[in-house]
C-alpha cells in the first residue's frame, strides 16, 4: 500500500511540479522579429506638382476636383490596396494607353516617357499620396 501511495504522490505531485518548474526555468523561445515594412521614399511634392503642370496633367486631372479625368484623390483611393499600384500607374503615364473621356470618345493618354524614371516615380507617388 505504501508503494502505491508513493507512486500516486510521484505521478500527481512531483512530476507535474517538475514539468512546471522546467517550463518556468527554460529560456524563452526565440521570437522572430516582425518583418519591418519598407519605408516609402519621401515624395518631393513641389517637383511632382511642377512636373504635373509642365506636362499638362492638371488640364484633365485635379487633386480633389473632377475634371475630364478622375481627380488624384480618387485615383489614390482606387489603388489604395493594390500592391502594384505604383508600377501600374507608371506604365499608364508612360505608355500612352487609351483612355475613355467623359464624352465617351477614346484617345491616347498623354505620355511622360521623355521624363526620367525618378521624376515619373515621384509624380506617381505624389498622386498615390493624395
Amino acid at each position: 500500500m505504501k508503494n502505491r501511495s508513493n507512486i500516486i504522490t510521484l505521478l500527481f505531485g512531483v512530476i507535474p511540479m517538475m514539468v512546471a518548474f522546467s517550463a518556468v526555468a527554460a529560456e524563452p523561445a526565440a521570437v522572430e522579429p516582425a518583418a519591418v515594412a519598407a519605408k516609402p521614399e519621401a515624395v518631393d511634392a513641389d517637383a511632382a506638382i511642377k512636373l504635373a503642370r509642365s506636362s499638362h496633367c492638371l488640364r484633365c486631372h485635379g487633386v480633389t476636383k473632377k475634371k475630364e479625368g478622375p481627380p488624384y484623390n480618387v485615383i489614390a483611393a482606387f489603388y489604395k490596396s493594390n500592391k502594384e499600384a505604383e508600377e501600374v500607374l507608371i506604365e499608364h503615364v508612360t505608355m500612352g494607353a487609351k483612355v475613355k473621356l467623359s464624352d465617351g470618345h477614346k484617345e491616347n493618354h498623354k505620355s511622360l516617357a521623355d521624363k526620367t524614371p525618378e521624376q515619373i516615380r515621384n509624380l506617381v507617388r505624389w498622386i498615390l499620396a493624395q
